[in-house]
């Protein structure tokens, strides 16, 4: 059950703010805000409201008593590693997550979240590869071969919530967040291109999958994972065979397989359908054209949106009867905050009824 301190520390990180900043900002020593955090020292009554100034949340925000979690398992960063991704941006989406969490207790608390599909736990170990996980995943949802058309689709089914962000300008391009008792949770970067989003989606279903415990090889894994699992060796094959692999052979299949351009040389090598000096030719033209960090945009093709989250919360407005203004009280979080997590609703209306939600 959260503290006065856990929050308080949530509310600074939301923001980004360090823990000088606040402590000016409060009016209060550093020390005193640390020992306030740490649940050292109870808050006088000012302090709420200072608070709640300070960090732009309701003063109710400090009466949560969900859990707070800490990091997740993975931050997927943009460029598989390479990315930027400081302790500041890992704890303003970690307090994110957390909110997010316990808005969404709140909203199933009135809806009846029945997955069509279960979410399997693979041990990495005892099915020996990521590539033999991706297929047994691909088995146990009898997907059909070939491309996979709508992977937010397909996790929503298997009851993931998937929420867009913009991760506060960080460089990241998603997250998982798994807790005792909720449905996971996958946050992606509305400002990705879709196929960058399908890798992600992928990814964090690896984790999802294979990764109780954080281990020194996660990240490799889920890229394999995430590879196979969206272009599984034998079915991609068959759409290199008898062809010359080139930039433009990559780029028709791109919107064929909704993968990158780069996944699918990546495949290619996999499968020995192009020579080492092929693929190391066309890797050079990739980078030569600044394709590595940003494919043409003419080849980009639309996102699937989530639909399940978005569902969920405009019937609390449209069918349950919550006025707009009860239903961002409800959440303990301002309006702009609420609406940058989840977009304008409208319609209000008296009548509260459960409502059933069917992926």
């Amino acid at each position: 059950m959260a503290t006065f301190g856990d929050l308080l520390r949530l509310a600074r990180q939301l923001r980004g703010y360090t823990q000088k900043k606040s402590a000016e900002d409060l009016g209060i020593a550093q020390a005193v805000l640390s020992r306030l955090e740490n649940g050292l020292i109870e808050p006088d009554a000012d302090l709420f409201i200072k608070a709640a100034n300070t960090f732009q949340v309701p003063v109710e925000f400090f009466s949560i008593t969900d859990t707070v979690y800490g990091p997740p398992v993975s931050v997927h960063a943009m460029l598989r590693g390479k990315a930027d991704v400081s302790a500041r941006d890992v704890d303003m989406i970690t307090a994110e997550l957390n909110v997010r969490l316990m808005h969404l207790r709140l909203f199933l608390e009135n809806v009846d979240f029945n997955p069509a599909m279960s979410l399997p736990n693979l041990d990495i170990e005892r099915y020996e590869s990521p590539e033999n996980v991706a297929a047994i995943v691909r088995a146990h949802w009898k997907l059909p071969r070939g491309p996979i058309k709508n992977l937010t689709r397909i996790l929503e089914q298997a009851g993931v919530i998937i929420a867009e962000s913009d991760f506060h300008g960080a460089g990241v391009s998603g997250v998982t967040f798994a807790v005792p008792g909720r449905p996971p949770i996958i946050l992606i970067n509305r400002g990705h291109p879709a196929d960058r989003i399908r890798f992600t989606l992928a990814h964090e279903l690896g984790h999802l999958v294979m990764h109780q415990f954080p281990t020194a090889e996660m990240e490799d894994e889920a890229n394999k994972f995430a590879s196979a699992f969206l272009l599984p060796a034998e079915d991609a094959k068959e759409s290199f065979s008898g062809r010359k692999v080139t930039l433009e052979l990559l780029a028709s299949l791109k919107k064929e397989w909704r993968v990158s351009m780069q996944s699918l040389l990546f495949c290619a090598q996999r499968t020995k359908v192009v020579s080492d000096n092929q693929a190391k030719y066309l890797w050079q033209q990739i980078s030569m054209r600044g394709w590595r960090t940003r494919e043409p945009a003419s080849l980009d093709f639309p996102h699937d949106p989530p639909t399940v989250l978005p569902t969920i919360i405009k019937a609390h407005v449209s069918d349950l009867g919550f006025a707009l203004d009860e239903l961002v009280k409800m959440s303990r979080v301002s309006r702009r905050d609420f609406e940058a997590m989840y977009g304008d609703l409208h319609g209000e209306g008296p009548m509260r009824p459960r409502l059933r939600i069917v992926t």
